[in-house]
């Protein structure tokens, strides 16, 4: 910057305004740092008040950032806030660097402060702020983030989910227990794909922080549920090795055999309390005994259970006459004609994948192409191209249907990879491909419709943007 002396730190500091510290971060260097000692800088994002020009500048090397305000005069202010959740708050009360124009000047800036808190296992972001002398009101860039662990699209998107996760809860904000369950699925898809290892250790935390949780072994009362953090597990044991998480998944699965009955011919209940027999929770019981199965060596048992639970679904009459799956039964055991959610079309696909890879029957490939055929055509689902969950047109999508596409997506790749031809791959590029141009804040926060623009951002809208870059 032009108006700042160059390799001359700010210095002119304001009093930070009353509220609690923010605290120091040391990371390769210590907040504080000179932005002459950068290698290079990057603007991602600029604002302007009264004429001045505000911009955050990144040391991407470093993973470190400053703020510069121009085009002003003495007594302007420019700052930095620094979340470690994403956005929604900040700096623990207090202005970083906060400085002001010297006399003589027409622009400063700040020092350089770290993005993360890498021994603190928080991920962060940053945006400068400024106001003129002469007035009280702020203006704010957007928030943004460094490439520090955000390389690639995938690993940005991935990085962008980690600003939601808690460390001490073991889980992700802004979401719930089954969605956790996805988020972390997600992200350990994104280290198999990707290679970054930087956010393996949230495997084992949340693992550790919960095991014990609800009725032990991320068991609960809901099948679903349970065979959501059975998946989770079978993908943590497929990357570590460890036995451990198998043994959970085959704990959470054993549980959900007993909510299998003769009612409507068969088939698990949604909840213990035996009311509901519907799509998600016996496409979860296909997935789930097939994958164990395939990871078992000498396994009948599970194998018995994916067989009967492919047999029975694919009787039950959940299927309609346009090939796509209906929420559930009713209680005469007929089709409901409730809406035909992604996730219910995704993870039938994910557990006839799972079922031909242990059986090699062809006739379970074929069902497979069929209905993913109808799912990807679908002009509701699919309008202009682009996949739309049934209650975006009406922006009432809930905290849980905002997880459906991502596991759509992520269950579509499975399929399409034990495809020959690959017939998928186009449409699930074309989805990534919106979806980043369209769908995306400067950190790498996501919204929920693929075609833009960002509606809000929480950890469901970013798992399923993690699902569908992992593909």
């Amino acid at each position: 910057m032009a108006s700042a002396l160059a390799g001359v730190l700010a210095v002119a500091v304001v009093a930070v305004p009353a509220g609690a510290a923010a605290r120091s971060v040391c990371n390769r260097y210590c907040d504080g740092r000179d932005p002459a000692l950068a290698p290079g800088q990057r603007v991602p994002v600029v604002t302007a008040i009264s004429g001045r020009t505000i911009r955050l500048l990144f040391d991407d090397a470093d993973a470190m950032g400053w703020a510069s305000i121009d085009d002003g005069g003495p007594g302007d202010q420019v700052w930095l806030d620094r979340s470690f959740d994403g956005g929604r708050t900040w700096s623990d009360g207090s202005k970083l660097g906060v400085t002001a124009v010297p006399a003589g000047y027409t622009g400063w800036r700040t020092a350089m402060f770290n993005v993360d808190d890498w021994y603190a296992y928080d991920v962060g972001a940053l945006r400068a702020c400024g106001r003129t002398a002469a007035s009280t009101a702020t203006a704010c860039t957007p928030w943004a983030r460094t490439t520090w662990n955000a390389y690639s699209a995938s690993t940005a998107a991935a990085t962008g989910l980690m600003q939601f996760y808690n460390y001490d809860t073991g889980l992700f904000e802004t979401t719930g227990w089954w969605n956790s369950a996805n988020a972390l699925t997600a992200l350990i898809d994104n280290i198999r794909v990707t290679g970054m290892p930087s956010w393996r250790y949230a495997i084992a935390n949340t693992y550790t922080r919960n095991v014990r949780a609800k009725n032990g072994n991320f068991i609960n009362s809901y099948v679903d549920d349970t065979g959501w953090w059975v998946l989770a597990w079978l993908a943590a044991y497929d990357l570590t090795g460890e036995a451990r998480y198998l043994a959970t998944a085959r704990a959470g699965a054993d549980f959900m055999n007993t909510q299998w009955d003769a009612v409507c011919g068969g088939g698990v209940w949604w909840t213990t309390a035996k009311t509901y027999k519907n799509a998600i929770s016996n496409s979860l019981f296909l997935q789930a005994n097939a994958a164990l199965h395939n990871r078992i060596a000498g396994d009948t048992v599970y194998l018995q259970r994916a067989r009967a639970g492919w047999t029975w679904f694919a009787g039950s009459g959940m299927i309609n006459s346009a090939g796509l799956v209906n929420d559930g039964l009713t209680t005469t055991c007929a089709n409901n004609g409730q809406t035909t959610w992604t996730y219910n079309q995704g993870v039938l696909l994910g557990g006839l994948a799972e079922l031909h890879r242990a059986t090699g029957d062809p006739a379970v490939l074929a069902s497979a192409r069929s209905l993913a055929d109808a799912s990807t055509t679908s002009p509701t689902l699919n309008p202009a191209g682009i996949l739309r969950e049934p209650c975006e047109a009406a922006s009432t999508c809930n905290g849980d249907q905002t997880s459906f596409k991502g596991i759509y997506v992520r269950n579509l790749a499975k399929l399409d990879a034990v495809l020959a031809d690959h017939p998928y791959t186009p449409y699930l590029t074309r989805q990534r491909d919106s979806a980043h141009a369209a769908d995306r804040t400067p950190p790498d926060l996501y919204g929920l419709r693929w075609t833009g623009p960002v509606d809000a951002t929480d950890a469901a809208r970013q798992q399923s943007a993690v699902d569908l870059l992992n593909t």
